[in-house]
């Protein structure tokens, strides 16, 4: 019995710490098969990595609030936290927990560690969805809450951890992006047998903010976990004590 709570633990561990690659700020990538057609030299990508850049640099220096559901149903555990994020100015993610109700089984191995991982995974290798990781065919368009949206599927050139075979959605007039969804084509670990995740955005002030995230990661022994987090009040905050230090020490240069 201590053997399976033991390996149950390191599941709940390695599989909060991939889903969390899902929900970096900087989260675009994909990998699966190759295909035939790449469409990388359309104009609306051109268009779409500008667009990310300067979503980079919006989204740096806001606060928001999220909500994270998150179940192991197998278990019969779920929880839900609620969440203060901030994004430094320098790109350092923080969270300050507000409230949790639920198992703590799921607060501690689950929700806490796939927080402690996406903090962590800016320092990983690049995952960006661009022509240089992946491959984009063009499915067609249509017209989306009175804005024109442009499908792409997207496969990754090479295989490897934080990439993902699915569809990229982009805002035909700001090239930001409106939905990435798919299956991370590499596990970091035996533990994880498939992640899948639905991102969601919605368009401000030309700016694409994040809204929602789903995801499902299949974990062996556990069964399936699902996690589930909702973003809002977007706003941007005043300057942290370790940006005034770092401003203050680039005075003095």
């Amino acid at each position: 019995m201590r053997n399976n709570s033991y390996l149950r633990g390191n599941c709940l561990r390695l599989s909060a710490g991939v889903v969390a690659s899902v929900l970096l700020v900087l989260p675009f990538a994909v990998q699966g098969s190759a295909t035939v057609v790449d469409d990388a030299n359309l104009p609306i990508i051109a268009q779409y990595q500008d667009a990310t850049r300067t979503q980079q640099a919006a989204l740096r220096g806001v606060q928001m609030d999220v909500a994270i559901d998150a179940k192991l149903p197998r278990l019969e555990k779920q929880g839900k936290l609620i969440a203060h994020r901030t994004i430094s100015k320098l790109g350092k993610i923080g969270y300050k927990f507000l409230g949790f109700q639920g198992d703590d089984t799921i607060k501690q191995e689950v929700i806490a560690r796939f927080l402690q991982a996406e903090m962590e995974a800016s320092k990983g290798q690049d995952i960006a969805i661009t022509p240089a990781n992946y491959k984009f065919r063009h499915k067609g368009s249509m017209e989306q809450n009175g804005q024109r949206v442009e499908f792409f599927s997207i496969v990754p050139k090479k295989k490897r951890v934080g990439l993902f075979k699915g569809d990229l959605w982009l805002d035909a007039k700001t090239g930001m992006p409106v939905r990435e969804s798919g299956q991370f084509v590499k596990m970091p670990s035996i533990f994880l047998k498939k992640v899948e995740f639905t991102r969601v955005y919605e368009i401000q002030d030309g700016i694409a903010i994040p809204k929602s995230l789903e995801s499902k990661a299949d974990v062996r022994l556990v069964g399936l976990a699902e996690l589930n987090i909702a973003f809002s009040n977007f706003s941007k905050q005043e300057n942290t004590a370790e940006e005034e230090q770092a401003n203050a020490g680039a005075g003095t240069r």
